[in-house]
């Protein structure tokens, strides 16, 4: 598969419109016409067209340059991320995968035929790069894949798609098409013409509603980013777990099931997101010694080998993702989302008595790094209440506790990690001294995060 960013604006135009002269553009050294073609497209979605409810297409298109299949992902505002793969009759399993949080088990098949007639002008810049496309499409389409008399719908429409060129270069271009008469169009795409697609539903009034069918919708984001194995995705995967699971009460029978599973999928990426962890540790910490306190194949050990295990890891977790048990956990968030608001989510005062509680049993605890993990859950708890509450200066309090108290967790990590990667090196013969060095680093790190943790609380406390 292949992908890159397109950025284009569409225009409604009468079909008795001519075309715009794109003379005297700043910018634009030379205008080629190319022969006309005929575009012919077979659109596929769920039966309740989630991917068109989220602004996502999936076609298979013939004729032109680019024939293959297309999927399109919003990507900001004119702009998508369409990823391409070669043309052949059933859906690119790698391409359904990309979205499949959303169409999950549910049946793909073709909701809509649109056939183009295009007549297609590029802008060259002095260079011969090409600024930007100019289409004039006549649109013949029909829904749920019929193409009678009574279903066709006819019309006329213009795109502008932006080469090399800049943003400037697309407002001057998109109002000379308004001087000529067009209009900015009435609908994103022509399937969402086709299939007169409803808006989207408005959030919900309140604030804690709303931040669960926010983060809802950014589990879906990540879920796309970690089948595309983007860096710190699983990471970012796991906050949003988290954060969805401290909006969720836990003394809601409703939620119980629900928080149980999002607790076992977070369990499940923790293996690549602490294995990514340490190889990105390593790398740096190896990197910044001197050559001659580096010895033996120390790199290949922690850094290698971290990687292997994040692979492992990441291959447990897309298997996870792919099975009906989680789709039907994101159908059971997806009903939280449409549920009443009330009695949803924690107070930030009762997150904030929880955090109190832990650093109170963290007094002559017997396992002190056990301890230390439990007030940095309780910190992160309390800095997600007080986002979704918009207490922004105690969110940003809790994070600086949830981030001190992370340096230390990894650091307890990476140094029980290093003990049996030493113990594994002297087995092997190998020198084990550097793996004394980075343990050194490592335990003074976790001492100045411990000592900066007091003085932080003590700030938290100041506001509350």
């Amino acid at each position: 598969m292949t992908q890159h960013l397109e950025i284009e604006c569409k225009f409604d135009v009468e079909e008795s419109t001519l075309p715009p002269s794109f003379s005297g553009i700043r910018g634009v050294a030379r205008v080629t016409q190319l022969p006309p073609v005929e575009l012919a497209a077979t659109y596929f979605d769920t039966a309740g067209h989630d991917l068109a409810a989220r602004r996502i297409t999936l076609r298979r298109r013939t004729g032109g340059p680019d024939a293959g299949w297309h999927l399109k992902l919003p990507a900001g505002p004119d702009a998508r991320t369409e990823v391409r793969a070669p043309l052949g009759e059933e859906i690119p399993d790698d391409l359904l995968d990309v979205v499949t949080a959303i169409v999950r088990d549910r049946p793909v098949a073709p909701v809509a035929q649109i056939r183009t007639a295009r007549s297609l002008v590029v802008l060259h810049d002095e260079h011969g790069e090409v600024l930007a496309e100019f289409c004039d499409d006549q649109v013949t389409a029909s829904a749920d894949g019929s193409a009678t008399d009574q279903t066709e719908q006819y019309w006329r429409e213009w795109e502008l798609e932006l080469g090399c060129g800049d943003r400037k270069l697309l407002d001057r271009l998109g109002n000379r098409l308004l001087d000529t008469g067009a209009r900015p169009a009435g609908h994103g795409s022509k399937l969402a013409r086709v299939l007169d697609s409803p808006a989207r539903p408005a959030p919900p009034t309140d604030r804690l509603h709303r931040a669960l069918a926010e983060q809802v919708e950014q589990l879906l984001v990540w879920d796309r980013a970690v089948r595309a194995d983007i860096d710190d995705a699983v990471h970012q995967m796991r906050v949003t777990i988290r954060r969805i699971r401290s909006l969720l009460n836990s003394k809601e029978p409703a939620h119980a099931v629900v928080l149980g599973e999002l607790k076992e999928l977070g369990t499940v990426l923790g293996a690549a997101r602490d294995a990514e962890v340490l190889a990105q540790r390593y790398r740096q910490a190896l990197d910044t010694l001197a050559p001659e306190l580096v010895r033996g194949p120390v790199r290949e050990r922690l850094v290698d080998g971290s990687l292997r295990r994040y692979q492992a890891g990441l291959r447990r977790s897309l298997a996870a993702m792919r099975s009906p048990r989680y789709f039907r956990l994101l159908d059971g968030l997806e009903d939280l989302v449409g549920a009443p608001a009330a009695g949803r989510s924690a107070t930030v005062g009762l997150a904030y008595r929880r955090l109190r509680k832990a650093v109170k049993a963290a007094k002559g605890a017997a396992d002190h790094d056990a301890a230390l993990h439990r007030i940095r859950k309780a910190a992160k708890q309390l800095r997600y209440a007080a986002a979704a509450a918009n207490k922004k200066k105690i969110a940003r309090r809790a994070k600086t506790i949830q981030t001190l108290l992370g340096e230390y967790q990894d650091s307890v990590v990476s140094r029980a990690h290093l003990l049996h990667q030493a113990d594994a090196a002297a087995a092997a013969g190998q020198d084990t001294f550097t793996y004394g060095v980075l343990y050194a680093r490592e335990a003074e790190l976790a001492a100045r995060c411990e000592a900066a943790l007091r003085p932080a609380l003590r700030k938290l406390d100041r506001i509350m």
